[in-house]
């Protein structure tokens, strides 16, 4: 099956609590209300509401989506190595792993595009809130990939948090993009 350069499959998984389902709802949500693609998601728990694994799977394309599964995964962020080790098998030859290297030690040297940067780290020493590591990590997955805008990604995140959380929220946002930047690492989704 040739491969569409429109439509990406992106999973997205680390321990419950570390907000995987949540970045994968924003993500959705950011491609559809803010950018005009199509984009469903489907979610995963481990056996533990906190702690356990969670997942969620993504698919965004600019076409109509006919089959909602992921089947090749072209985006993989992993937050902990249990996810790595669980989904690893599940990217594509040429997909982007993007993970937190906090937490992430070990990644298959076969991996063509590996992202690594200390999100959680970032996001427990500008914002004191571990918490928003996943927010830091879909900063820098929009901002390597363009899978959604920048400004989307605001719209969204800002429209999901409370009140009391908008100024860290958005400055995790600001991270992840410049952690993007500073590596000057790039990708781009082969065509078929």
């Amino acid at each position: 099956m040739p491969v569409n350069p429109d439509r990406f499959e992106i999973v997205i998984s680390g321990s419950g609590g570390q907000g995987a389902i949540l970045a994968g709802r924003i993500l959705a949500e950011a491609a559809a209300l803010y950018d005009g693609k199509e984009a469903v998601m489907a979610q995963s728990y481990g056996p533990e509401a906190r702690g356990g694994a969670s997942r969620a799977e993504v698919v965004i394309s600019k076409q109509k989506i006919h089959y909602p599964k992921v089947m090749s995964v072209d985006i993989l962020l992993v937050m902990t190595q249990e996810a790595m080790d669980k989904y690893g098998a599940l990217l594509s030859p040429d997909g982007l792993l993007i993970a937190d290297e906090i937490f992430v030690k070990e990644i298959p040297p076969d991996l063509k595009h590996v992202f690594k940067a200390p999100f959680s780290q970032h996001a427990r020493k500008l914002l004191g809130v571990p918490i928003v590591s996943n927010i830091v990590a879909l900063g820098a997955l929009a901002s390597i990939t363009k899978v959604i805008s920048r400004n989307a990604l605001i719209h969204t995140v800002l429209g999901l948090v409370s009140k009391k959380v908008l100024v860290i929220n958005r400055i995790a946002i600001d991270t992840g993009f410049k952690i993007a930047q500073e590596s000057g690492f790039q990708w781009e989704k082969k065509r078929g």
